[in-house]
């Protein structure tokens, strides 16, 4: 499937980066996607005009890193490079999570993975309930300082912790977060409840992951069958199954599916459309596993969707509201009621 012409580029928040509509995210690379098959994505992806990828540290285990280190070394400048840190690396202690020394090590260890000098954005990969906040900051300050990082961001940070981060950074007359990364798209829109708008009224820029909804939203799994063996659900993946894996979301993606055909577009491609249909979203993450994949995301950036395609999906999925009602990811729990009986 061939490439649009010209890739679309939007400016990254309030920052001055301008990244590419479509970031590749490279989760798969070194477990599901080889060396070979990896490259043939950079390299696609690079003539394509992409400008944006997405790593981290525990994306197997550092070998993500180390296989897009390589991968784009002869062209790293082309490259707006980001990585995050804070999953466990190990059981233990202090190998995860936001201590300074943790930190300071950690970023070292990424930069040599990632053959670089510096990291363009450096995540901190998720909230950790209980965490005080001052140490990070700090520990991102000196590597901001010290020309080990350039930017920083968020991933999968509730509303209320964006904003205390972002007021933090202020106290520390330190630069702020350039960007957040949460779980959003078509059958999750409850990051509209508070995380877009807070990354809105500061100035943060969105860059969503999982646009099809791990897999789902491509409509290859049909309600009450069981999902192909090679398949993220036949592999027995856990965030699929604790997520996505529902009878709302795979109706909702049948119903879907059809929509999109009769538009001349796939359901994937529809789906990611939509995150980027969001004024407030400045690029989307498009994790492939293979070449294949990767090149059936590109036509989404010419797809435009219509005020009847945006009645659809309201219809299915309320603003701010999971497909299914009262779903809650069990690896985020809710904690906004305490009791003496709790």
């Amino acid at each position: 499937m061939a490439a649009p012409t010209l890739m679309q580029y939007r400016r990254l928040g309030t920052s001055n980066l301008q990244v590419s509509a479509l970031c590749l995210g490279t989760m798969m690379f070194g477990d599901q996607t080889d060396a070979a098959e990896a490259g043939r994505i950079v390299a696609h992806a690079h003539a394509a005009g992409v400008n944006f990828i997405d790593t981290a540290d525990v994306y197997t285990h550092g070998a993500s890193e180390s296989m897009v280190g390589t991968l784009i070394r002869p062209h790293r400048h082309d490259w707006v490079l980001a990585t995050k840190l804070g999953n466990a690396m190990s059981k233990r202690p202090n190998e995860g999570h936001y201590s300074r020394i943790w930190m300071l090590r950690q970023v070292e260890a990424s930069l040599q993975r990632l053959q670089t000098d510096h990291i363009d954005i450096l995540y901190l990969h998720r909230d950790f309930p209980g965490m005080d906040l001052e140490e990070p900051l700090r520990a991102l300050d000196d590597l901001v300082r010290g020309g080990k990082i350039r930017h920083w961001g968020l991933s999968n940070f509730r509303g209320w912790r964006i904003a205390e981060l972002v007021h933090g950074a202020a106290r520390l007359n330190m630069p702020g977060p350039v960007v957040c990364q949460p779980y959003y798209n078509l059958l999750n829109r409850m990051p509209e409840v508070e995380i877009l708008p807070a990354c809105d009224h500061h100035g943060i820029g969105v860059v969503p992951y999982s646009p099809i909804a791990r897999g789902v939203l491509t409509g290859k799994y049909l309600p009450g069958a069981q999902p192909e063996p090679g398949s993220r659900a036949g592999r027995g993946d856990k965030r699929i199954a604790e997520t996505e894996f529902r009878a709302e979301s795979l109706a909702i993606a049948q119903q879907l599916q059809g929509h999109a055909e009769a538009r001349g577009v796939t359901l994937a491609q529809f789906a990611t459309a939509w995150v980027l249909a969001n004024r407030m979203v400045s690029s989307v993450i498009a994790g492939p596993r293979t070449l294949a994949q990767w090149e059936s995301y590109l036509p989404a950036l010419d797809c435009s969707l219509t005020a009847e395609d945006e009645a659809l999906i309201d219809g299915l999925v309320a603003p701010g509201h999971p497909s299914t009602p009262g779903f809650n990811d069990p690896a985020y729990p809710l904690v906004g009621r305490r009791t003496k009986a709790g």
